[in-house]
């Protein structure tokens, strides 16, 4: 697979160059071009049963030519020991739960496999990189921990002050070593446009290494494709018919991620996506007009995005024709309110706890459902955290606390370690240069 930016089309780069440039040098995301075309496995795909075996299979493919089909096997198996599930709700919606790896987030996928390719494919005697990051949320914590110890590699995380839960502030803020937080006095838009900003300052470029680990990396982004491929092909829990997907989406990385699969020749009938009321890309999809504006705060907080990255990415699959995106994507955006109504409502009738996130994605599906008027339709709802990472509000909403997995409980007796600052490139720019230049 190879990858260029819409602004320098005819400059083609590998997967191994995208992994170490971050952003483009034009300040544009990288595309994948000639994409390829997995229809002819998804036969066999669909024939074996773990996730590992699939993620395994499918590496081997994307990730060619830069990496021999063995070797992105083995990228693949040590990445990605932990497991999506798919757990049925009731006759026409499923969760797909991404929530069982080390910090309880969607987000370990695409981080897990990032950190194990970026130290597989850094020479030993390159000079030590910088990754930057900016978080609304699971993000910062999935990258710490992924990154944590890595041989060569500093991280430096930007998260909104007081605009994360506690649990997810402990997980990036405890860990220190090699990684660094930093609290930004503003926005999570805030502290993205400072990530880019860096990316395309000369200065900051000429005397660092620097590189993302956002839903911009493609290092982090290809490997999320990965758990739309596993269950897109898992015929005998959804039947014959090709599933729609509802995937709750803020800087729509994720949403990018299930597009590029279904692109690439996995089954799926179509996409939902789920927003709190941060709603620019549903407005779009309405009209054809893309506005952004300042994030507001919500419960479902990783989805508070007001300037949606990956949505240049969206463009770029459909050649800019709102129309043609609008036939494949539907947008519906989901209050506070009625998110507290559903994690109440799937717990009394599921006994299922969901934290805000999936609570916005599954109102979303019946939404969607319910308008679509069919009793044959199956939709997955991305299921993208733990309940136990929002468990103040799930409580508020069912009463009930979640129990905290022990992976999660270990950092709430740390000590958090973040140096605040403002919202100023200045700011940002100082730290990094005194710190590692």
């Amino acid at each position: 697979m190879k990858f260029a930016s819409r602004a320098r089309p005819g400059q083609v780069m590998s997967f191994r160059d995208t992994l170490f440039t971050g952003l483009a040098p034009d300040g544009g995301l990288y595309h994948p071009v000639d994409p390829p075309d997995l229809s002819g496995i998804v036969p066999m795909l669909e024939g074996l049963r773990s996730f590992q075996e699939v993620a395994a299979e499918a590496s081997a493919v994307l990730l060619a030519p830069d990496i021999p089909a063995d070797r992105a096997r083995e990228l693949a198996a040590r990445a990605l020991p932990f497991s999506p599930v798919l757990r049925r709700l009731d006759r026409q919606t499923l969760l797909l739960e991404l929530f069982h790896g080390p910090t309880c987030a969607f987000k370990d996928f695409g981080a897990q496999f990032l950190a194990a390719a970026m130290e597989s494919l850094l020479g030993p005697k390159e000079r030590r990189i910088q990754i930057l990051v900016a978080t609304s949320g699971d993000t910062g914590s999935a990258v710490a921990h992924a990154f944590h110890g890595r041989t060569n590699i500093d991280v430096i995380i930007l998260y909104p002050s007081k605009r994360v839960s506690d649990l997810q502030e402990k997980q990036l803020t405890t860990l220190g070593g090699n990684v660094h937080a930093l609290e930004v006095e503003g926005s999570f838009d805030d502290c993205q446009r400072l990530v880019k900003e860096a990316f395309q300052d000369p200065t900051l470029r000429g005397r660092l290494r620097l590189t993302s680990a956002n839903s911009i990396s493609v290092g982090r982004l290809i490997p999320q494709c990965l758990y739309y491929i596993f269950a897109g092909t898992r015929r005998a829990e959804l039947g014959p018919e090709a599933p729609t997907v509802c995937v709750p989406s803020g800087n729509f990385g994720n949403l990018t991620a299930g597009v590029y699969a279904w692109r690439w020749g996995i089954p799926v009938r179509g996409f939902i996506a789920a927003t709190n009321v941060n709603d620019i890309v549903p407005r779009y999809l309405d009209g054809g007009r893309f506005d952004p504006r300042p994030s507001a705060q919500t419960l479902s907080n990783a989805m508070d995005v007001g300037n949606p990255s990956n949505f240049e990415r969206l463009e770029e699959v459909f050649k800019g024709d709102w129309r043609e995106m609008a036939s494949r994507i539907e947008g519906r955006s989901i209050t506070d309110a009625r998110t507290m109504e559903t994690i109440r409502s799937v717990h009394a009738e599921t006994g299922v706890l969901v934290d805000p996130h999936t609570a916005v994605g599954y109102a979303a599906a019946r939404d969607h459902l319910a308008a679509a008027g069919t009793s044959a339709e199956q939709v997955i709802v991305l299921s993208t955290a733990h309940p136990a990472k929002f468990s103040d509000i799930v409580q508020k909403a069912t009463g009930v606390v979640p129990e905290i997995p022990e992976r999660l409980a270990r950092c709430l007796t740390l000590p958090k370690l973040a140096q605040r600052m403002g919202t100023t490139l200045g700011e940002l720019s100082g730290f990094l240069l005194d710190s590692f230049a």
